[in-house]
């Protein structure tokens, strides 16, 4: 009897072991097929805080996944269901619950692009982190504004303004401007090159007047070759105790410019307008590239005093303010008449 009774049990062991070995070969089938062959891309949110059953239920009704149930039974039998992280994903139908669960425990998140070209300022990269769908324009602008920050990144100056390096970055949605800025900020910190702490001090200027003087580099710098003649220029005048009387400057000093700069404007005295001031303005007036900074830094070796803009993106360079009058005369005045 005892005998009998033990066949039936290794009979109802094996008929259950067999059951949950095709239930699972069935299940693993199904985690390996996706909902669709048609590649339909759908953003994706997984909330902080929300659970593997809603998160399942949610798959289901976005057609990502065709059963909530067997999703959730997937991320369990993995040891899988509390490791999902929160953020936004980019999932699309021809992806499998396999792949979309992968996907969320390794918190691979849409990434949006932000690009930073060289010369923006503060207002100009607050504007492109808004129009990227990271941070608010108000916020991001604040933060970047914010002494304290400036200085819990070892910026030593009361704004950001010419330290968030221009380049391409990628970042999930739901980060707050700090982490942004430091991200920036970095960069910058990567760019600027050990050796140029120690040119800077032969240059007998700080990294802060460095990088306030390769910004007016970068904004006057119409063709990327001339940016060590136009360093130049600078450096002489500025050993001279010349004015540096350059035009950007005035601008960045203008509030709400509408980009026509007028003779008062030239003569109105704020901290940057470089026509009353001398040396250089109080910080930069935008974001410098390495090849500006570098330029700072390393400056041509010419006796050129003045520049005027050919109107073709290059510059006339001349050494005495009759040749510059001469070439204003030529390049300017002419053009105004035709």
């Amino acid at each position: 009897m005892l005998k009998k009774l033990g066949l039936i049990i290794f009979a109802l062991i094996f008929v259950g072991v067999c059951t949950a070995g095709v239930l699972y070969m069935y299940l693993m089938s199904w985690a390996d097929r996706p909902v669709g062959t048609a590649a339909l891309e759908k953003l994706f949110t997984v909330s902080p805080g929300q659970g593997l059953k809603q998160t399942a239920d949610a798959l289901q009704q976005e057609g990502l996944v065709s059963d909530a149930l067997r999703f959730t039974i997937l991320a369990r039998l993995d040891k899988k269901d509390k490791l999902l992280k929160a953020g936004e994903y980019f999932f699309s139908t021809t992806m499998t619950p396999k792949e979309i669960l992968g996907q969320m425990v390794e918190g691979r998140v849409h990434l949006y692009r932000l690009t930073i070209p060289e010369g923006y300022n503060l207002v100009q990269i607050a504007a492109a982190v808004a129009a990227a769908g990271l941070e608010s324009e108000k916020n991001f602008l604040d933060a970047t504004r914010n002494p304290e920050i400036a200085r819990s990144l070892g910026i030593d100056a009361d704004t950001l303004e010419g330290y968030l390096f221009p380049d391409t970055y990628y970042f999930p949605r739901g980060l707050d401007s700090a982490t942004i800025i430091a991200t920036m900020v970095k960069q910058f910190k990567a760019a600027f090159k050990p050796a140029w702490d120690q040119q800077a001090k032969a240059q007998g200027m700080t990294v802060h007047e460095i990088v306030t003087l390769a910004s007016i580099i970068e904004k006057e710098t119409g063709a990327p070759e001339e940016r060590p003649l136009i360093s130049s220029v600078f450096h002489n005048r500025l050993k001279k105790g010349m004015r540096l009387e350059t035009d950007p400057t005035v601008i960045y000093g203008i509030p709400d410019f509408d980009g026509n700069i007028k003779r008062r404007h030239l003569e109105t005295h704020t901290p940057y307008n470089t026509y009353k001031i001398k040396g250089l303005p109080p910080g930069p007036i935008a974001s410098p590239g390495a090849l500006a900074m570098e330029a700072a830094l390393f400056p041509a070796q010419s006796d050129y005093l003045y520049f005027v803009s050919k109107k073709d993106g290059t510059h006339q360079f001349s050494t005495t303010i009759k040749e510059h009058n001469a070439a204003v005369k030529k390049y300017q005045l002419r053009k105004r008449k035709r």
